[in-house]
């Protein structure tokens, strides 16, 4: 999530369609997870899920976030990987979210029983916010491709179809 600002003036018409496709993505992960069973067939295809990190504190987030803005091939792709993100706790549960003013990625800890924002995924879309063009639209097509590209290039290819596959089955444009 990216609260709207003034670098965000432009409507975020894809913001639900995103969101429901991730929640469908993240319950494919949990699922294979919690069975064991990492293949998947997604649109005919069979995939082997890889398994996607977790976290148990800022900590853990922040050594993760720097290590993926210092791949090279971040870093060659988006000149704003090169500014540090800095990660805290957010005080609430329902949404993890990226402030582009100051470059802070806030995540909600433990809920309960449930850490659902700590992991890889949901780290990797609030990177997505962080790597944009300042007038790009939130949850746009420029985005999610984005997303995409970063989810392949991290978690693994089989990720990013799924990824790509579940975003165009809700509608989800890409740019």
């Amino acid at each position: 999530m990216i609260p709207s600002g003034d670098a965000r003036r432009h409507r975020d018409t894809q913001r639900a369609k995103v969101y429901d496709a991730e929640q469908l993505v993240r319950g494919v992960f949990d699922r294979a997870q919690e069975f064991g069973h990492r293949t998947v067939e997604v649109y005919g295809s069979q995939l082997t899920l890889p398994v996607e990190r977790r976290f148990a504190s800022v900590e853990s987030v922040q050594s993760y976030v720097d290590k993926v803005l210092a791949l090279n091939w971040v870093r060659a792709q988006w000149d704003r990987a090169a500014a540090p993100v800095r990660v805290r706790a957010r005080a609430g549960a329902s949404a993890a979210h990226y402030e582009p003013v100051d470059a802070v990625l806030a995540v909600p800890l433990h809920t309960g029983a449930t850490a659902w924002a700590l992991r890889e995924l949901v780290v990797l879309h609030e990177l997505a916010h962080h790597l944009a063009l300042a007038d790009e639209v939130a949850h746009g097509p420029e985005f999610c491709t984005r997303y995409v590209e970063v989810v392949d290039g991290v978690i693994g290819p089989e990720a990013a179809l799924l990824v790509r596959a579940t975003f165009a089955g809700c509608g989800v444009r890409f740019g």
